[in-house]
């Protein structure tokens, strides 16, 4: 199925490329037609915690209820790490996080793993292998709790998909 994006010119004069959906797009906090027009009329937040605001976030056109940067979901909870093996979905990335569990019959660790579905902005250009920092949020989906808040690019060469890495 073949995506028409509608083309809305606003009272301000720029226009809105980001209606590729039936439901009209646009920010909560953002009142579309003021009496004096305004440039630029895009609200961003800082998600505390030491991370910074993607410049894309800030100057960008996307619409996304579920971004951290740019509308009303907290990061509360859980800051973790890990590596990107799927990036099929549609602004939903798939992590996997490795872990060492210990055996104490055999006083020795095995290697174990957990996938997270996690939201991903528009705001970020992730890839397979990439290492994504992410934090928790309230759930978004029926399997979605994490947000990315950073992304660090590959520094794996070939297949990242089993690679044993902790974090």
């Amino acid at each position: 199925p073949s995506s028409s994006v509608t083309v809305f010119k606003m009272a301000t004069g720029s226009v809105l490329e980001v209606q590729h959906e039936k439901a009209f797009q646009k920010q909560d906090a953002v009142f579309i037609a003021p009496k004096k027009a305004k440039k630029g009329l895009r609200w961003f937040k800082d998600v505390g915690l030491g991370f910074n605001t993607p410049d894309e976030a800030k100057k960008g056109t996307y619409i996304d209820k579920k971004c951290p940067f740019t509308s009303n979901v907290s990061i509360r909870g859980r800051i973790i790490k890990g590596m990107v093996i799927s990036t099929k979905m549609n602004r939903t990335i798939v992590i996997r996080r490795h872990y060492l569990h210990y055996i104490p019959k055999y006083n020795r660790f095995e290697k174990r793993h957990r996938n997270i579905s996690v939201h991903c902005s528009p705001a970020f250009d992730v890839k397979e292998g990439d290492i994504v920092t992410i934090g928790q949020c309230r759930p978004l989906s029926k399997t979605v709790r994490f947000n990315v808040l950073k992304v660090e690019k590959n520094q794996i060469f070939g297949t990242s998909r089993k690679q044993f890495k902790l974090f």
